[in-house]
C-alpha cells in the first residue's frame, strides 16, 4: 500500500501545480513534447557528449533459437554508459514526462498506480505476447 501512496502523492502534486496547461489538449501536447525532449536528451548524450554511442546493425539470431532465447541475441545498439551529467539530464526529462503522464491520468480520472498495476499484470500474464 505504501507504493500506492507515492503514486497518489505524485498525482496530487501534478494536479496542484498544473495551472496554465490544464486543458486536455495542452496536457496531450505537453506530454508529447516531454517525450520528444527525452529522445533529444538521449540523442545529445550520443552526439554532443559522446558518453554513449549507437552501433546499429540488423538484429540476427540463430535460425534454431527458441523465442524465449531471442533476448540473448538482441542488442540495444548502445555502447558505453551515460555519464553523470547526461544521466541527470535524461532523468530530469523523464521526470517531466512522468509529470504530464500523471496530469493526463488526473484529467481522465485514472489512477497512475492502477494503470501501472494493470500493465504489470498484463505483461506478467501474457509475457512475450503482450506487445505483439
Amino acid at each position: 500500500m505504501h507504493d500506492n501512496k507515492c503514486f497518489l502523492d505524485f498525482q496530487s502534486i501534478a494536479d496542484d501545480y498544473l495551472i496554465r496547461h490544464r486543458s486536455i489538449l495542452d496536457v496531450l501536447t505537453k506530454y508529447q513534447e516531454t517525450s520528444a525532449r527525452v529522445n533529444r536528451a538521449v540523442a545529445k548524450a550520443v552526439t554532443g557528449c559522446g558518453c554513449i554511442q549507437v552501433s546499429a546493425v540488423r538484429q540476427s539470431a540463430p535460425a534454431d533459437a527458441a523465442y524465449s532465447e531471442l533476448k540473448d541475441h538482441m542488442s540495444s545498439h548502445l555502447v558505453g554508459e551515460t555519464c553523470p551529467q547526461c544521466r541527470e539530464v535524461i532523468a530530469n526529462e523523464l521526470g517531466h514526462s512522468l509529470f504530464y503522464l500523471a496530469a493526463l491520468c488526473n484529467l481522465t480520472g485514472l489512477s497512475l498506480h492502477e494503470v501501472m498495476l494493470q500493465e504489470y499484470k498484463n505483461v506478467k500474464t501474457l509475457g512475450v505476447f503482450h506487445l505483439t
